[in-house]
């Protein structure tokens, strides 16, 4: 197995010795939360830049934004009081908040933030963008009408209520215009600053954040609906799962989110523990470059599909992280479709690769973060695939080192994963299944799909289709042939399995449940005295 970072094995000693230390310590304090996780995906803490799901754990509690969600999708008021919908746009009132900083929030707060978003033209504008809004006409659809209203106008791409729910992620969260402006440098908007510090009006402030080792949240004693319970939230990495498993038994973490299958089995109907499984709507994604002259070949995508033991892996290695699932949209979901008959077929996997010209086989790589259960699933993909006659070099890394690599297209195979911001179709499967404009000239890293350089026009256009449908049924049935269309082109983002957060907690931690789309919110978790 190769090493996509050399580094990576001396940081891994040095940061299992990091964790290791802290098992001799005594309980964790009453008024401060402790959590156990992966955090080597976190790479800027800026809400207008960083999309990853550890990120957006802890900004998702720094920030607010206009409108929330619940766990099951209904769309609550957050900075907005108050919503009225018209057949052009929404009219927001702001209820009365202040910024951490004690600056008021105001209606030129939300336009300057979500300016902000589609002026640095990031990743995380990937989700407002796609139904129309851009940095040259978002200042004409999004205006402050007082100090206390804001108005946002419909592109012709959206309806008013899919435009609300892409408002209650962090992307949009509101920031102080005035705190961040004044560590603006070269027109950055501040973002150097921002990655490290925060600037909202959320329950927590960021007091440190200490790459692949720790965050540290502090309560915002003046936030608008009360001080949160806990004085502090602190977010320990604790990359190895057996680590993490002995911190959370000794009582030096409250909260374990980074465990192994195995490890987090040993906490099944344990006294002093109690497990949640979060489906989050997203997935774990098999991402193949078409730009790749075997991966640019459908019948070699299909026999990919038909190459992967996806019952196998599901059972001895995903548990509770994973069902198999390669539609996607969660199975439970109002109009899924069934799975295709993608299963492993060794026989017809090399009569599809035979087809293509490729019977004798090739040679990829797979890149993929080195953490669970990303590790352990990339080597049952490689044993599958050398079934078919596709040997796979295994290249692991780093958070940032291979999400660059996924947005700059720099890879062959590629394990990503995905999540919903709506619990729909639409919500689950939009990323899947719409690419504008596939040239490498519009480089729009932002879009899942574009960085595989797989071209979808039809299904682009069906999926913009399904956007503006305001006839629920209708719409329905659009959903039904957007997946069915996803599966006959047999694509390049495959769905492996539908993703599962699981955690574990011990029984002293109340009122914590975890939010399907990563939005956890801790201002009213507390602690009780005893197990």
């Amino acid at each position: 197995m190769k090493h996509f970072s050399k580094g990576l094995f001396v940081g891994a000693v040095i940061g299992a010795l990091t964790v290791a230390a802290p098992l001799s310590q005594a309980a964790t304090p009453q008024d401060q939360l402790v959590v156990g996780t992966s955090l080597a995906q976190v790479l800027s803490l800026d809400p207008q830049q960083a999309t990853e799901g550890k990120a957006v754990e802890i900004m998702s509690n720094l920030y607010d934004r206009l409108v929330a969600s619940t766990a099951d999708g209904k769309i609550l008021p957050q900075l907005a009081e108050s919503w009225k919908v018209d057949d052009k746009g929404i009219t927001f009132t702001l209820r009365k908040a202040n910024f951490a900083s004690g600056n008021p929030v105001t209606s030129k707060d939300v336009v300057y933030s979500l300016a902000r978003l589609l002026k640095m033209d990031q990743a995380a504008a990937a989700n407002l963008k796609r139904v129309g809004y851009d940095k040259d006409n978002v200042e004409k659809l999004v205006k402050a009408v007082d100090d206390q209203t804001v108005r946002i106008d419909l592109s012709e791409q959206v309806t008013a209520e899919l435009l609300l729910y892409r408002l209650t992620t962090t992307t949009t969260s509101v920031v102080d215009s005035v705190e961040v402006e004044s560590h603006a440098v070269d027109n950055d908007y501040g973002n150097a600053w921002m990655r490290t510090h925060s600037a909202g009006s959320g329950p927590f402030t960021l007091n440190r954040w200490s790459p692949n080792e720790l965050v540290i949240l502090d309560a915002n004693k003046d936030y608008m609906a009360g001080a949160p319970k806990m004085r502090r939230v602190i977010v320990r990495h604790v990359p190895e799962s057996q680590v993490e498993r002995l911190m959370l038994e000794r009582g030096d973490i409250d909260i374990a989110s980074a465990l192994t299958a195995s490890d987090l089995a040993t906490f099944n109907d344990k006294k002093g523990f109690a497990i949640q499984r979060i489906p989050t709507g997203g997935f774990y994604v098999l991402s193949m470059n078409a730009g790749n002259k075997y991966l640019a070949n459908p019948k070699v995508r299909e026999a990919i599909a038909y190459g992967i033991d996806y019952k196998g892996i599901e059972k001895t290695i995903m548990g509770p992280y994973g069902r198999a699932r390669n539609v996607p949209v969660p199975e439970n979901f109002e109009y899924a479709i069934p799975n295709p008959d993608w299963h492993l077929d060794v026989e017809k996997s090399k009569q599809l690769l035979s087809e293509a010209g490729f019977k004798d086989g090739f040679s990829l790589s797979l890149k993929t973060i080195a953490q669970t259960p990303r590790i352990d699933l990339a080597t049952a993909i490689q044993a599958s695939l050398a079934q078919i006659g596709i040997k796979i070099d295994i290249q692991q890394g780093n958070g940032s080192e291979i999400i660059a690599a996924h947005r700059a297209r720099d890879f062959d195979l590629l394990i990503p994963q995905t999540s919903a911001y709506m619990p729909n179709v639409l919500g689950s499967m939009e990323q899947f299944s719409s690419n504008p404009d596939n040239s490498k000239e519009a480089n729009n890293a932002g879009n899942f799909v574009w960085r595989s350089a797989w071209d979808i026009p039809e299904l682009t256009a069906l999926t913009a289709k399904a956007s503006m449908e305001p006839d629920a049924k209708k719409r329905g049935e659009l959903y039904v042939q957007m997946q069915k269309m996803f599966v006959e082109q047999k694509p390049a983002v495959l769905p492996l399995f539908e993703r599962f957060e699981p955690i574990v907690l011990s029984t002293k931690v109340e009122g914590y449940m975890g939010h399907p789309s990563q939005l956890t919110r801790l201002e009213n978790v507390t602690k009780v005295e005893t197990q």
